[in-house]
């Protein structure tokens, strides 16, 4: 029998030659294994004959400690740790892979490439010994060539268009005085059965209001802004006949259902005082900075209410500069418009307050006193007219032809 196919027209001394060197590899093998078997076995005599002590138990399976002992540092582990079978057995193995490589790059002289692969291995040999009977074998790793990761676009950044400057008034120095009523709202809806007497006093139910907005037309009055009052207070600019000024303090989610949609529907314009805290904490009766965008959209003026709706009457400068800077900027991050007019939470204020709140540039603050005549040197202290849940049309009416 053949051990080999040959060609039958092939030399067979091409045969016999790989042969020979094959035997003599495997003969050269076995004397290196010999040779390194025999240094194990040295190497584990000397060593037990310098051990002070003899290790009579058998080792458990502990955790490999992290950190060794001082004194103890070493790169190769000792042979009491070196499982000689598992020693032996890698020298065998590898003195065959070894033999069964060579044969056969002798029995193939014409090797053929490997065909491409996608992808590529990559072996981490380690030679498998035991410390304290923890056998760590060898492991075989195969990464995945990384595939190119496609690069997103850069998507170009498109600086937000300038906001249009605002209308800064620029004080002729004349002393003028105006009346003009500048009308305070409060709720508006119909309060609950529990609700108390401020509460009831407060609110005015959307037919009412309705009522009035009608009944302003009817009387020829025209609503405006109160930029529009301080335009005409500094700098002379005209009003139309009947000029008249609505304006809600608090901000409660009722002005956003009810008001702004009968001031839209009959093209007029209001100004709304908001609590900036109230909105951030989402508190639920008040206004969202969804509806104060829309109605900021709509033609509604949005003005500050302070953070918190605390007084702002004897506080610190401190205090006060951190309600004036916090609620101005609040509204002007979200609206892009600053706010220029302050109305005094529950009317408190002193001159600290008028103080600081002009370092801050706001333009002019409303209060809660009654009145509708207003000074060009008092930007300040704006009177209003409160209407009441119970002020009907005519009231209203007589309200506004009064001289106060």
């Amino acid at each position: 029998m053949k051990l080999f196919h040959t060609d039958p027209g092939q030399d067979r001394s091409s045969t016999r030659h790989p042969l020979r060197l094959s035997f003599l590899i495997v003969f050269l093998s076995m004397l290196m294994t010999a040779v390194l078997l025999g240094f194990a076995q040295a190497n584990q005599t000397v060593h037990a004959q310098t051990t002070e002590s003899t290790v009579t138990s058998t080792p458990t399976n502990t955790p490999i400690p992290t950190r060794l002992p001082t004194g103890t540092a070493t790169l190769t582990p000792t042979s009491e740790t070196l499982n000689m079978d598992l020693f032996k057995a890698l020298i065998r193995a590898r003195i065959l892979i070894l033999i069964r490589a060579k044969i056969l790059a002798a029995l193939t002289p014409e090797a053929t490439a490997p065909p491409e692969s996608t992808a590529t291995l990559s072996h981490t040999v380690a030679i498998p010994m035991v410390m304290n009977e923890a056998l760590i074998t060898p492991t075989v790793m195969v990464a995945a060539t990384p595939t190119p990761t496609a690069i997103p676009p850069t998507i170009p950044t498109v600086a937000p268009a300038p906001l249009s400057p605002p209308i800064v008034p620029t004080p002729d120095g004349a002393l003028r005085t105006a009346q003009i009523p500048i009308l305070m709202y409060h709720y508006l809806s119909v309060p609950p059965d529990n609700a108390d007497i401020y509460r009831r006093d407060l609110s005015v139910a959307p037919d009412l209001f309705a009522q009035h907005l009608d009944r302003l037309r009817e009387e020829g009055y025209t609503t405006i802004r109160l930029d529009d009052l301080l335009l005409h207070l500094t700098e002379g600019a005209p009003l139309p006949a009947r000029p008249v000024i609505l304006t809600f303090d608090d901000g409660y989610r009722d002005n956003y259902t009810n008001a702004f949609p009968l001031l839209k529907e009959r093209g007029m314009t209001a100004t709304f005082f908001i609590v900036t805290d109230f909105i951030d904490l989402g508190l639920p009766d008040y206004l969202s900075w969804e509806m104060v965008r829309e109605m900021h959209a709509g033609g509604m003026s949005i003005q500050s209410h302070g953070r918190n709706h605390a007084s702002l009457k004897g506080r610190d400068d401190a205090y006060l500069i951190w309600q004036a800077l916090g609620s101005l900027e609040t509204i002007e991050h979200e609206l892009g418009e600053r706010p220029r007019f302050i109305s005094y939470p529950a009317g408190q204020y002193d001159e600290n307050t008028i103080r600081i709140f002009q370092s801050a540039h706001y333009w002019a603050g409303v209060t809660t006193v009654q009145g509708a005549t207003h000074s060009s040197e008092d930007l300040f202290e704006l009177r209003r007219v409160r209407i009441r849940g119970a002020t009907s049309a005519d009231e209203l009416v007589r309200l506004l032809a009064l001289d106060w």
